[in-house]
C-alpha cells in the first residue's frame, strides 16, 4: 500500500510518458494482445468495470523509481474505469488508479531477449500483478524455457503453473494457445477459456460462422 505521505510527492499522470517509446521487433507483439482484445471486447461488452492495456506505459510506486514506466506486450485490469473521465488513457498510473495493479500481464518473447525470465519477472512482482504470462513460440529453445509458461505470484515470488489452458478466478477466464485464423492468418494464437476448458471463439470466427450459414440457406 502507498503511503500518502509517499503519494503526495508522484507525478499526475498527465506529465508522464504514455510508454518507453522502443518500437517492438515482431508483428505477434502487436496481433495477439489486440485478438485477446476483441475477444474481451465483445463477450464483457456490457461491462465496464475492465482495462486492457496493449503496449502502454505502467507507472507504480513499488519500483525503484516511480517516473520509469514498465511496459508490456499486454495487461488486464479489473475493478478500474473501462474509460475514466470520460477520456482513453495514455499510461496506466497505479497510484491513480485507486492503487489497482494488473491481474495480469503478458509478455510476448522477441528475437532480442527482453529479460522477460528475470528483471521482468522481479519488476512484476513488485508492481503486484498476480498472474504472469510468458508467450515464447519461436525463441524458447534459445532461452532454455517452454513456449507457454504462466506464473501465480504467490508471497511475493512468481510460482510456475503446468496446467494448460491455466484458469484464473480472479478473473473468471482461462488463458492458453490454440490453433485459429484471425486477419486471414491460420497460426497458434492465445485465447480465452472458460472454467470448462473450451476456447471462447473471436468475434471473427463468429462472423465467419453466420456468413458460412447465411451462405447455405441462400
Amino acid at each position: 500500500m502507498i503511503q500518502p505521505h509517499t503519494q503526495l510527492n508522484l507525478p499526475k499522470g498527465e506529465d508522464l510518458p504514455s510508454s518507453d517509446g522502443l518500437p517492438v521487433d515482431n508483428e505477434l507483439h502487436i496481433l495477439i494482445p489486440n485478438l485477446l482484445a476483441s475477444i474481451l471486447g465483445f463477450i464483457w461488452a456490457e461491462r465496464l468495470d475492465w482495462f486492457l492495456g496493449i503496449n502502454m506505459g505502467i507507472f507504480y510506486a513499488t519500483g525503484v523509481n516511480p517516473r520509469v514506466p514498465i511496459v508490456p506486450d499486454a495487461f488486464l485490469c479489473l475493478g478500474v474505469e473501462r474509460v475514466k473521465d470520460n477520456k482513453l488513457r495514455e499510461s496506466y498510473v497505479v497510484w491513480e488508479e485507486n492503487n489497482i495493479a494488473p491481474l495480469l500481464v503478458l509478455e510476448v518473447v522477441s528475437k532480442t531477449s527482453g529479460d522477460e525470465y528475470d528483471k521482468k519477472m522481479a519488476k512484476y512482482a513488485q508492481l503486484g500483478a498476480l498472474y504472469y504470462v510468458i508467450y515464447n513460440p519461436d525463441f524458447w529453445q534459445r532461452d532454455k524455457h517452454e513456449p507457454f509458461e504462466v506464473y501465480r505470484l504467490d508471497n511475493g515470488q512468481y510460482q510456475r503453473s503446468l496446467s494448460e489452458p491455466f484458469w484464473m478466478p480472479e478473473i473468471g477466464l482461462g488463458i492458453g494457445r490454440g490453433l485459429g485464423n484471425y486477419r486471414g492468418i491460420q497460426r497458434e494464437w492465445l485465447y480465452w477459456y472458460n472454467q470448462q476448458g473450451q476456447r471462447i471463439v473471436s468475434p471473427e470466427e463468429l462472423l465467419q460462422r453466420y456468413q458460412e450459414r447465411f451462405g447455405e440457406l441462400s
